[in-house]
């Protein structure tokens, strides 16, 4: 419901335009490291191993890079998201 005033008020700071489908796409890759390491039963086994250590321990090892990974990509469509302002450097 519109009022009829859509200028924000003065001394308002300005929000930047937002690129919803990217942050929905940062907001699925922090969400895939979640659910992939709470589902538990799908990782708890012994096999195939790698270098000898058992599914369960290298499997969660190999989520580190992948969360890493995906952090960092969640960061820069955060950042690509947002509408850039005049002077600023991305």
């Amino acid at each position: 419901m519109s009022l009829g005033n859509d200028t924000p008020p003065a001394g308002t700071p300005d929000v930047p335009v937002t690129d919803k489908r990217k942050m929905a796409a940062a907001a699925v890759l922090l969400a895939i490291p979640v659910i992939a390491l709470m589902w538990v039963s799908s990782y708890a086994r012994e096999d195939p191993k790698l270098f000898g250590f058992p599914f369960f321990f290298w499997y969660q090892f190999l989520w580190v890079f992948l969360c890493s990974a995906m952090t960092w990509g969640a960061y820069r469509l955060t950042l690509s998201a947002r509408a850039p302002r005049g002077g600023e450097d991305r």
